[in-house]
C-alpha cells in the first residue's frame, strides 16, 4: 500500500479560495505549495510511472491513490495498469460529493477497490461509510463532528449493487491477502 499525497487542495494557496482552509488552518504543516514543494501533479505522475515500471508489483493505492478529486485519472490508471488497486479510507467526503462519477467508477473497477476508513473501529464512522455506500440518500454529513473535518460540504449516498459491495469490502482484500492478482 502506497501513500502518496495528501488531499490535492494541501498544495493549492492557502486562502479563502481554498475548500480545506479550515482543516489547513488547524493543521499548518499539512499545507504542501509549491514552491518550495513539489506540485501534486509533480508527485502523483511519478506515481504513476512507478506503477508502469513495475507490472509484477501488486500496488494499493492509500486514499483512492490520493487523488479521488480525480477519478478520471484514477480509472485511466487501473485501466492500464491491472496490478493496481485503491482503498477508500478517508475519501469518501470526495467520493460521496460526485456520487454519479463515483457509481460509476465503483462500477467499472470493483475488482479493485478495497474498503477502508483510516480510523480506528469507530461505530459512528462505519455507519457514515455504509451509508454512503449503499443508500442513495441525499445530502448528509459525512462526518461525526459538529463541523466536518475535510470541508463544509455534504455527500450522497452512491448505492453501489450487492456485487460490487461485496467485493470492495471483502472479496478483494480476500484475493490480494490470497496472492491471486
Amino acid at each position: 500500500m502506497v501513500h502518496t499525497a495528501d488531499p490535492v487542495a494541501f498544495f493549492w494557496p492557502l486562502d479563502e479560495h481554498n475548500e480545506r482552509w479550515e482543516e489547513l488552518g488547524a493543521h499548518p504543516d499539512w499545507h504542501f505549495p509549491s514552491p518550495p514543494y513539489p506540485s501534486f501533479e509533480s508527485i502523483i505522475d511519478a506515481f504513476a510511472h512507478v506503477v508502469m515500471r513495475h507490472p509484477l508489483t501488486v500496488f494499493i493505492g492509500a486514499h483512492v491513490s490520493s487523488y479521488a478529486e480525480n477519478l478520471a485519472w484514477v480509472g485511466d490508471l487501473m485501466d492500464r495498469c491491472p496490478n493496481f488497486n485503491v482503498d477508500i479510507s478517508a475519501r469518501i467526503s470526495e467520493l460521496g460529493r460526485q456520487p454519479y462519477t463515483s457509481r460509476r467508477f465503483f462500477v467499472e473497477h470493483a475488482d479493485r477497490i478495497l474498503f477502508g476508513t483510516d480510523s480506528g473501529p469507530d461505530l459512528d464512522i462505519y455507519r457514515i461509510y455504509y451509508r454512503c455506500l449503499e443508500t442513495d440518500d441525499e445530502y448528509f454529513d459525512y462526518g461525526s463532528g459538529e463541523a466536518p473535518g475535510q470541508g463544509r460540504w455534504c455527500i450522497y449516498g452512491l448505492h453501489l449493487p450487492d456485487e460490487v459491495l461485496q467485493k470492495v469490502y471483502a472479496a478483494n482484500a480476500r484475493r490480494l491477502i490470497m496472492h491471486r492478482p
